[in-house]
This record gives C-alpha cells, structure tokens and sequence, in this order.
C-alpha cells in the first residue's frame, strides 16, 4: 500500500466528513450546503492545510492544520493540530505516523518553534504521539461553548 500525504481538495469533502463521523460519531451529519460553506472558509484561510493521507486512491486519514503567527519566541509561529483521524481499516498500517510526519514538515517550513496539539485521554492515542516524537508537557483545558 502506498500512502501519500497531501493538501485536501474540495473533493476530498465527502471523504473528510466520513472520517469526522469516525471521530465524532455521535455528531448530526452536516448538511451539504452547511458543509460547502465550511470548506470554503477553510480553505480560504491563510495558514491553514487540511493534509489527508491518500492509501491507494482512497482517503485513509486526516489532520487539520493551523499556523497561528506569535509575538513571542522571536516571532516564529505556532502550528496547531486538531480533528486527526484515520480511517479503522487503516489503522496500524502507517497513515497516522506520515500525517504526524507530514505536519512537523508543514510547521518547520512555515518557520514554527513547535507543533502543538491536544490529544483524547486513551493511552492508545498518548503512546501513539509519543512514538511520534511528542511529548506530554503541559496540561490542556478545555471550555465548551453550548
């Protein structure tokens, strides 16, 4: 299997949403209009890439991608990771490891002093960042806005 990481298209969208229902499987589908509408901000969005790993022809996983400017470490951004997912069929078989890669490459490219992320408290998903050269170094706090 050859899997390459690359930029989404809007192609890509229904194939996205699928691995988001895989994330979040509880969340209502997103209407397709509202869902049109999202990527077109998205990827209008100076900073941001949405990498999908591509097994073959075929989406396998997902990482979404923000670097956020900063006023301090010298003024070198911040690349922030959210919403990654790969596809059950594809788990175990590499495509979390090269998005993870493919995302420290995007981040040193954009000038980046670090790649952060938040991650769901599993230990699965801990050892796997872990494995990928991330470190568990502070807390993170959420608030939910209803």
């Amino acid at each position: 299997m050859k899997i390459t990481v690359r930029s989404a298209a809007e192609a890509d969208l229904a194939a996205l949403l699928a691995l988001y229902r895989e994330l979040n499987p509880d969340d209502a589908p997103l209407p397709e209009a509202a869902a049109d509408a999202v990527w077109a901000a998205i990827s209008g969005q100076q900073g941001r890439t949405v990498l999908v790993a591509d097994a073959d022809g075929t989406v396998a996983g997902t990482a979404d991608c923000f670097v956020m400017p900063n006023l301090t470490r010298g003024g070198r951004a911040i690349l922030f990771v959210e919403n990654v997912v790969v596809a059950g069929g594809f788990q175990r078989r590499g495509v979390g490891r090269q998005l993870m890669e493919a995302a420290v490459r995007l981040g040193e490219s954009a000038g980046c002093y670090k790649v952060q992320l938040l991650a769901a408290d599993d230990a699965y998903v801990h050892s796997f960042y872990e494995a990928c050269g991330f470190k568990a170094l502070a807390q993170g706090f959420r608030r939910y806005v209803e």
